[in-house]
């Protein structure tokens, strides 16, 4: 569907990106005000506020654009650059997973621990934009944060995110727990949202249209890295450690024997989401 390029009222505008987007999108009205709000540079509030107010071509026709990107399929967050998680508003570009809230739930777990134990040393492996390692960062100025990834361009868009919320996180390019152990730092809190889909199943989903398949195929049975990581991790976590790996939603006994195997004797525990769907293994080491 086109909108006409001739001036239209900003009612007009919005009506019509809600009509547009309403076959892909459950939330179209709130989608096209955000999208119009971006190209003019103003709140929802405004938009809201002034209903018969025209569009001049430029924007009508920026505003236009997209809008057909997003009902293509395109996710809003990359249209804007920006994604909500926690308590922050966050940069995110087609280099890195955008932030679901289902991985808030991780980071609750994680701030537990972390304002349990002041000054503790903290790692987000495989950080993407930031969002685990920049918010843990910016709420516990006190906890020591690295954070790794093995893609330039993802620790890019992270290393922005550090700046723009003046969180002190150290970033190492590399696999997984690699840098940390060339330089033996030993962690207390371990954070990790790793690929986990299965290989054979990436084609057939949406999120792999647009999202990088570097951030989303985890291997043969979607716990590749998973083995990997928790194999790494053992000889880095202190006693009294936490790991906190987020998975797939029919992983969760699968991971559950991956990490007693690394970590005999530790306290293990499934964390659902806001679905009750398996999402969250926590480890918790024992000792001081």
């Amino acid at each position: 569907m086109s909108m006409s390029h001739s001036p239209l009222m900003i009612r007009e505008a919005l009506a019509w990106g809600k009509q547009s987007l309403a076959p892909v999108s459950d939330s179209a009205s709130l989608d096209a005000q955000l999208l119009l709000g971006a190209v003019l540079e103003k709140d929802r509030a405004w938009l809201l506020a002034r209903p018969e107010q025209p569009l001049t071509s430029e924007p009508n026709s920026h505003y236009q654009t997209l809008i057909e990107r997003a009902a293509a399929g395109e996710p809003l967050a990359y249209i804007l650059g920006r994604r909500a998680f926690y308590d922050r508003d966050l940069a995110v570009s087609p280099a890195v997973l955008i932030p679901r809230p289902e991985t808030e739930i991780l980071l609750k777990w994680a701030l537990e621990f972390a304002r349990a134990h002041p000054g503790c040393t903290a790692v987000d492996v495989g950080t993407g934009s930031g969002a685990l390692a920049v918010t843990l960062a910016a709420n516990c100025p006190d906890v020591t944060v690295y954070a790794t990834d093995i893609s330039r361009d993802a620790l890019a868009v992270a290393r922005q995110n550090a700046v723009e919320h003046q969180a002190n996180v150290t970033f190492f390019e590399g696999d997984l727990l690699t840098p940390l152990v060339e330089r033996n730092i030993q962690i207390d809190l371990l954070m990790a949202n790793l690929p986990y889909i299965a290989t054979g199943d990436l084609p057939a989903l949406a999120v792999s249209r647009y999202e990088p398949r570097l951030a989303l195929d985890g291997g043969a049975d979607g716990l590749d890295l998973v083995r990997r990581l928790l194999d790494q991790a053992a000889a880095l976590c202190k006693p009294g450690a936490r790991v906190l790996l987020e998975i797939g939603a029919d992983q969760g006994a699968a991971a559950l024997r991956l990490a007693q195997a690394a970590f005999p004797g530790a306290a293990l525990q499934i964390i659902q989401d806001y679905a009750a769907l398996d999402r969250i293994v926590q480890v918790d080491l024992g000792g001081n």
